[in-house]
């Protein structure tokens, strides 16, 4: 059977058409490549100076069926001449390498009416009937949906430059792309031998030879193509996603233990970290389990460098009892959440941020430690210089909430300029007081010196049962009591150290947004469009959890109503048997509403995926423009 006409002038050149962003998704069956694609395409958009964000398409499964709507993989990229935030909200371009894994973007709202459609056509001469047919039906229905669909000659080009087509169509569809966006060619040809070099010579060429030609026919057939201007750049840049923003911070701050068990979505942190770890003197120990993994961390610190533990929710589960011992043994230690859906195996490559209460409570007992969530892919690296300092400092557990969002969006930000200031200090070899007690708790703060092993009279017992302060297991009552009181204390101290958040717009109005997270791009975004309208919104966005940041409540007072926006779990109050009383609220207004004792209201979703600014913007709408009769 022939390939269904696309309706294309072959040797038309159109010029590209000037637009200030645009999002673009590549979408194939998983091992085809996409992912590869768009993280080469996102990673040549920022070296052409346009801000950029990346999402990760990865389907649940490790081998799910081909041309299936759960076999989607691929990524999407909003690349735009301002600095990209976020996801944005539905596709520009969509790139199918075949109908069934489009259908599967369609589901989760990522299309509208008027997004251009390049869909791979062999599907129209595949000597399968049923594949005829569903490939048939599904062009009758993207045109039915408004989609401007174009079928694009993907499979046939590919086979006329090498014997393995499957595994060529990621890097012809890049050279599409780099034309339809009218990229620098030859910046994308210096990209390739730095991607396949290890593949040889023969590999390079033939990538190359795919590039060049999908190049050259996006230029002569592409219904349409787009000139994004490029924003100067006036300092060194870099381009990571939040993974590696981790492990590069994990090393810049001197700390030389990665602790971990393989869990989705945080181990290629651990994978980037193994990769470049040993020239800094630093090693990753892939422990048996996950047990195990926050156990040797626990030692490293004991013994004097503070190490740091990578993990995502079940994992995080299965460390909770190690946690505790951090606490109550006043351990300096870091562990990394890179959360994902749940509860148990939940949604393993999708986001959500439901380990917040986990991270705060998911621990015998009375177990305070510091939690941070940084809500940018720059802040990923920063964050873990300042969690080994707070950890040293006040000899305690500190949890760094990142998501699957930012672990495996890809951003551009300001080169870091390295500073001595980062580094862990050397250990302290001189000798140990011997009037000095392992736990010599000041009685104003519950700071207290901390012994190493390794100094003469350093030694000491470490146990994580009640103990006194010469760390003598202790269960009088009063003893208890002081040691609980002198562990929360420090979090007391690190709270007069802290600044009041930034709100984002006026100071005061009828409705505050609390986000924490990722979701800060988001949520800004969708701020900024409905101040443009007139509403008296402001946005304001946590990094510290625990302790919160001061003077919330001052802040939450100059507002008619308070909210909170977050991707977990909440009842929607209009479900049948919800009552004020009986309602479950997500997880930071929750806390929000203990902490300041204001009524703050929220809106989540679980949509295993980031929030767009438009869903956002649209309950922000509605609330803002309903009033109950009473109040008109």
């Amino acid at each position: 059977m022939e390939p269904v006409a696309d309706g294309l002038q072959t040797s038309r050149k159109r010029a590209p058409r000037e637009v200030s962003q645009h999002i673009v998704e590549i979408v194939s069956d998983s091992g085809e490549g996409a992912q590869t694609c768009g993280q080469m395409f996102a990673s040549l958009c920022a070296k052409s100076g346009y801000g950029i964000w990346t999402v990760e398409i990865i389907p649940a499964e490790v081998e799910p069926p081909s041309r299936s709507r759960a076999g989607a993989s691929g990524n999407r990229i909003r690349l735009g001449s301002a600095r990209i935030t976020n996801a944005g909200d539905t596709a520009d371009v969509v790139i199918g390498f075949n109908e069934q894994v489009v259908y599967s973007r369609i589901d989760v709202g990522a299309l509208r009416p008027g997004t251009l459609l390049l869909l791979d056509d062999c599907w129209a001469y595949d000597p399968g009937e049923s594949v005829r047919a569903q490939y048939t039906a599904a062009l009758a229905d993207f045109a039915a949906r408004g989609f401007e669909v174009v079928g694009i000659p993907v499979d046939l080009e590919c086979r006329r430059l090498t014997d393995q087509p499957k595994r060529g169509k990621n890097m012809w569809v890049l050279g599409l792309l780099c034309a339809v966006y009218d990229l620098d060619l030859d910046l994308v040809r210096r990209e390739v031998p730095k991607r396949f070099a290890r593949k040889g010579g023969a590999a390079v060429e033939k990538n190359l030879a795919l590039l060049e030609d999908g190049y050259r026919w996006a230029v002569e057939n592409a219904p349409h193509r787009f000139h994004i201007p490029p924003q100067p750049v006036n300092e060194a840049m870099v381009v990571m996603n939040g993974n590696q923003a981790l492990a590069l911070g994990i090393m810049a701050a001197g700390i030389e233990v990665c602790s971990m068990y393989p869990i989705t979505p945080a181990t290629s942190a651990s994978h980037f970290l193994a990769s470049a770890f040993a020239e800094v003197g630093g090693i990753v120990h892939q422990a048996e389990d996950e047990i195990a993994a926050i156990g040797f961390a626990i030692g490293v610190s004991y013994a004097s460098k503070t190490a740091v533990t990578i993990t995502s929710g079940p994992g995080f589960a299965l460390k909770t009892e190690f946690l505790g011992l951090a606490v109550m043994a006043e351990v300096p230690l870091v562990v990394v959440v890179v959360q994902r859906g749940g509860p148990s195996t939940g949604l393993p490559t999708k986001i959500e941020q439901g380990d917040l209460l986990a991270a705060l409570y998911a621990s015998p007992g009375d177990a305070p430690k510091i939690v941070l969530a940084p809500a940018t892919i720059e802040e990923c690296f920063h964050f873990m210089v300042m969690a080994r300092k707070l950890a040293e400092e006040f000899r305690t557990l500190v949890i760094v909430l990142s998501d699957a969002n930012l672990a495996t969006g890809q951003q551009p930000f300001a080169r870091p300029t390295p500073s001595p200031a980062w580094i862990a200090p050397p250990i302290d070899q001189s000798d140990w007081d011997p009037a000095t007690p392992p736990f010599q708790w000041d009685p104003d703060t519950g700071l207290s010196p901390r012994p190493l092993p390794g100094q003469k009279g350093g030694e000491y017992v470490l146990t994580g049962l009640a103990h006194d302060q010469a760390s003598h297991v202790a269960y009088e009552s009063s003893v208890n009591q002081l040691g609980m009181e002198m562990r929360s204390r420090k979090l007391a101290v690190l709270a007069e150290t802290l600044k009041p958040p930034r709100v984002h717009g006026d100071p005061e109005g009828d409705l505050l947004v609390v986000g924490w997270g990722s979701t800060l791009g988001a949520i800004e975004e969708a701020v900024d469009r409905l101040r443009a309208d007139g509403f008296r919104i402001s946005a304001l966005h946590l990094r510290f959890l625990s302790p919160m940041e001061p003077g919330l409540k001052r802040i939450f007072q100059r507002f008619r109503d308070v909210m909170t926006v977050e991707i977990n779990y909440s009842d929607d109050p209009s479900h049948p048997h919800m009552t004020p009383e009986s309602r479950r609220r997500s997880q930071l207004a929750r806390l929000l509403r203990e902490q300041t004792l204001v009524d703050v209201d929220c809106w989540s979703r679980v949509p295993g995926s980031p929030l767009p600014p438009s869903a956002i913007e649209r309950e922000l709408r509605r609330r803002l423009t309903w009033r109950p009769a009473a109040l008109v």
